[in-house]
């Protein structure tokens, strides 16, 4: 599915971000050199890993001088806490919105599993930084963003819920169905890559399926 000098370091968890210029999140607010730096060490940690990279790295791909990084970042870190919490603000946004746009549980489950199994492999790159590089984040962004990822797995938590209360799922321990569906979806960032055959769309739609398959739907 970060904390700056500037107009995006008043991103809340109530505010979803908008869209990059390269199709990933980006905080509302964001301006277009903002913009810019976070693509360019969206692209740097997933080519090099965020301890080899290094902001000469990110301003380089930026067009930028080294000195303008830290104009609109403080360090490498908040650029990585920015990347972070834009993903999982945009995933939330996500499933909130699949659930809201449909009735019953089944469906609710099927545009959760659908769309955000899509958007892992269309943002792909920023999906195996929030997960890989997790670790890097400081103490404060971790809980921060780990807060975040409570209330996705909450949204998914009340669909299966519901699901079995109204019998239409038949599960047998509802915390460990939603960890393995939401699971399922997150590591189709690991694996997926534009070259092969199936398409963001195509992959949404099998997990759909699958996500039903798994709660006996």
């Amino acid at each position: 599915m970060l904390s700056t000098m500037s107009s995006a370091a008043q991103t809340s968890s109530a505010t979803a971000p908008t869209t990059s210029a390269a199709g990933g999140p980006a905080p509302a607010g964001t301006s277009d050199t903002q913009g810019r730096l976070l693509e360019a060490a969206a692209e740097a940690f997933a080519d090099r890993g965020f301890h080899a990279t290094t902001t000469r790295d990110i301003a380089a791909r930026a067009g930028l001088s080294p000195a303008g990084v830290y104009v609109h970042f403080k360090t490498k870190e908040e650029l990585l806490y920015q990347l972070s919490l834009a993903g999982h603000l945009a995933a939330l946004d996500l499933l909130r919105s699949a659930v809201a746009d449909h009735d019953s549980p089944a469906d609710q489950l099927r545009a959760i599993m659908t769309t955000f199994s899509r958007w892992h492999a269309e943002h792909y790159r920023v999906g195996r930084i929030v997960q890989y590089e997790f670790g890097n984040l400081s103490p404060e962004h971790r809980d921060e963003v780990l807060r975040l990822r409570k209330e996705i797995d909450a949204v998914a938590r009340d669909v299966v819920t519901r699901g079995v209360a109204g019998g239409s799922f038949v599960v047998g321990d509802v915390a460990d169905t939603t960890l393995a569906l939401m699971s399922m979806a997150i590591d189709v960032a690991r694996w997926y890559d534009p070259e092969i055959r199936r398409t963001p769309d195509a992959i949404g739609a099998a997990y759909g399926e699958l996500g039903l398959r798994l709660v006996g739907a």
